[in-house]
């Protein structure tokens, strides 16, 4: 036979309710013990009755401590979720400071654009301006510091090219046997950094021209 669903409410009957108290107590206390003795686990159990009367397990053999123990946690819990609170509050106080100082910046960022400016001040241009002038000045001399090490570079460069000349040039004249060597140290002595080299572009067909 199977057994109906019993409907979670009050018991009317005062005997019934009274029967059903006893039963499911002990049921109750039975899975406490056996909850603490399988799982190793420290477990308290109060139940009063609905006359004021105290039943209660514990599985230390002291409720009291348990008691104690269980304050000792809600006030470790409590000032571990103040702290929480304390945390947040701080984040959401260093957003706001963060959000404020970004449009800031991208206010000053606009009114060095040229953009927005109707509504400032005098002053506030001519803090504009002499920015500009300063951002200026910067970046020419860091253009210029640019332009010098290129041209020590290009500097390092022709150095290196004239003594590659003068070692072939010296090749050449102790090794004259060569013809190979002569042509190349007629090429290289014909020819300096100051050397101009004539060119002539035409522009149309190509035509047949006899040297």
């Amino acid at each position: 036979m199977v057994r109906g669903k019993i409907q979670m409410k009050r018991i009317e009957n005062a005997t019934s309710r009274q029967v059903t108290f006893s039963k499911r107590r002990n049921g109750l206390s039975k899975k406490a013990r056996e909850l603490s003795i399988l799982c190793d686990a420290e477990v308290a159990l109060i139940v009063f009755s609905q006359k004021g009367r105290l039943y209660e397990f514990s599985s230390s053999n002291s409720m009291q401590k348990t008691i104690e123990r269980h304050r000792e946690y809600g006030v470790v819990v409590e000032s571990t979720n103040t702290e929480v609170e304390h945390h947040l509050e701080n984040l959401k106080s260093e957003t706001a400071k963060l959000k404020k100082k970004i449009e800031l910046l991208e206010d000053s960022k606009r009114k060095l654009l040229g953009q927005q400016l109707g509504s400032c001040s005098v002053e506030e241009l001519c803090e504009i301006d002499s920015q500009l002038k300063r951002s200026l000045t910067n970046i020419r001399e860091t253009k210029e510091m640019l332009f010098v090490a290129q041209i020590e570079q290009l500097k390092a460069s022709e150095k290196s090219l004239l003594q590659e000349n003068a070692r072939l040039l010296e090749k050449c004249v102790l090794n004259p046997q060569h013809p190979q060597a002569d042509r190349e140290c007629i090429r290289y002595s014909g020819s300096s950094p100051s050397s101009e080299v004539e060119t002539e572009l035409f522009i149309g067909q190509a035509e047949m021209r006899c040297s």
